[in-house]
C-alpha cells in the first residue's frame, strides 16, 4: 500500500487521488502556497509539489514570477575586465 507524499500515511484505495504519479489522500492534495484543495490533472507541479495553476504557479514560477526572479538573482554573474597600462 502506498504512502501519501504529503503526510506519509498509508493511502487506502477508497480514499486515494492519483496525481503527479503518486497516490494522495484527497485532503492532502493541496496547493503548496495557498492550501487550496486540488483535483488530479487540474494543477501544476514544481519539484514534485502541487500548485494551483492560477494564481500560485504563475505568480511563483511563470515569467517574472517570484521564484524566477530569485533564481536569476542567485545565479547572476558579474564579469569585470581589468585593463593595465
Amino acid at each position: 500500500m502506498p504512502n501519501c507524499p504529503k503526510c506519509d500515511k498509508a493511502v487506502y484505495f477508497a480514499e486515494r487521488k492519483t496525481s503527479l504519479g503518486k497516490d494522495w489522500h484527497a485532503g492532502c492534495l493541496r496547493c503548496e502556497k495557498c492550501n487550496k484543495t486540488l483535483t488530479p490533472g487540474s494543477h501544476a507541479e514544481h519539484e514534485g509539489k502541487p500548485y494551483c495553476n492560477q494564481p500560485c504557479y504563475s505568480a511563483l514560477f511563470g515569467p517574472g514570477g517570484n521564484f524566477t526572479l530569485l533564481h536569476a538573482a542567485r545565479h547572476k554573474r558579474k564579469t569585470f575586465i581589468l585593463i593595465l597600462d
